[in-house]
């Protein structure tokens, strides 16, 4: 069952909600209590310093990452950084709670490894292919047009974790969204500036974090990113009706961070703007029911929807067709030759002017009026 707002309180009590901190994510987390955010994402260092300065044809030099805290003695020094900051955030997430790392090909395999050998339990890779990537100006190599998001739950053997996936369907236009996603490099007004130039080197656009933050939580949750920048996941979250915290090591990006948010204008939505309702979670209602509560009437004829298959409405929630008798699945099977079949959106009913109606549709009707607290409920996986 989702968690309950009292459940959430008490895991809250000692967090520090909707607020940035500034310090070294490791020893901040060690500070927080066992169990108690609900969705991290993260955003580390690259390790991606370049040997030599990188040149457009033009002779100009490009404007990498150069930073101090993407700086590291070796793939040694590296790896130590990345266990102990990935298992400060194992022990914060909740147990039906998952976690979100981006990264290059400079560095996403080797925080894959530890990932898997701190317990973690893999549910995705997503590639984000950036429609207007920056060019390979020596022309040694490929273009560098993606970057990779490893999504994984806290454990393998978890048995919940939340997946709005109706919400992932609506959002790309009612097909299943798929782990490739082309959202283009962060520019324009949504770019950070600090004296006319970007105020941070890897900045994320929000059109990213949107995926992730309404895949993968439900309003009022706590999403924690313990490396916030210049406060893309805070932005998002406060839009989405979420809780953020951020922990971020340099006090430059902390204090844009803070002057970002504070021009966030939000209005916080209604609970039916944020929740897309999942059927898989409404309370579970059978053929028969419908025939008990007589939605459906014994002996009245079912029709496929273009009318070429009718069967017959048995007492016992059967289905007649012809000779053979079966449930509304396996009927809506056998009628097609296929080995399965969902009968619930095969089958329809005539109304009283003789126009069709969707079994489907009388048990959404069945539920709301049987049972309209429970219908819509969030979405939780069961893995």
């Amino acid at each position: 069952m989702p968690r309950t707002s009292s459940q959430n309180q008490t895991d809250r009590s000692q967090l520090p909600l909707n607020t940035i901190i500034q310090g070294d994510c490791v020893e901040v987390l060690r500070t927080f209590p066992d169990r108690s955010v609900d969705l991290i994402f993260a955003d580390p260092p690259y390790n991606l310093q370049l040997r030599h300065s990188l040149l457009r044809p033009n002779q100009t030099v490009v404007d990498g990452v150069n930073d101090e805290w993407d700086r590291f003695a070796g793939f040694a020094d590296y790896d130590a950084f990345t266990r102990a900051w990935l298992g400060e955030c194992r022990r914060v997430l909740k147990d039906d709670g998952t976690i979100w790392v981006i990264g290059s090909y400079h560095n996403i395999f080797r925080v894959g490894a530890i990932l898997m050998d701190l317990g973690y339990w893999i549910l995705n890779d997503v590639i984000w292919h950036k429609t207007n990537p920056m060019p390979n100006f020596r022309g040694t190599r490929f273009q560098n047009a993606t970057e990779t998001l490893i999504w994984a739950k806290k454990a393998a053997d978890q048995k919940r974790y939340i997946f709005n996936y109706h919400a992932m369907k609506h959002l790309n236009d009612e097909k299943q969204m798929q782990n490739v996603w082309r959202i283009p490099l962060c520019t324009g007004p949504e770019r950070v500036k600090l004296n006319g130039k970007k105020a941070h080197s890897t900045q994320k656009p929000e059109a990213l974090l949107y995926r992730v933050i309404l895949a993968s939580s439900n309003p009022g949750d706590v999403v924690l990113d313990p490396f916030f920048g210049t406060g893309t996941t805070g932005a998002v979250a406060r839009k989405l009706g979420r809780n953020f915290i951020g922990v971020e090591l340099e006090p430059a990006y902390v204090e844009i961070a803070w002057r970002r948010l504070a021009s966030v204008a939000v209005r916080l939505p209604g609970e039916a703007e944020l929740i897309t309702r999942s059927r898989r979670t409404a309370p579970r209602v059978s053929f028969g029911q419908l025939v008990e509560a007589q939605y459906l009437a014994v002996g009245q004829r079912v029709f496929s929807r273009d009318r070429r298959v009718a069967a017959t409405v048995k007492a016992d929630g059967h289905l007649l067709w012809g000779d053979t008798s079966g449930s509304i699945h396996q009927i809506a099977a056998l009628a097609q030759n296929k080995p399965a079949f969902n009968g619930w959106e095969f089958w329809y009913c005539e109304d009283e002017a003789g126009n069709l109606v969707s079994i489907d549709a009388l048990r959404e009707r069945y539920r709301l009026e049987h049972d309209p607290d429970q219908v819509e409920q969030p979405h939780i996986v069961h893995a």
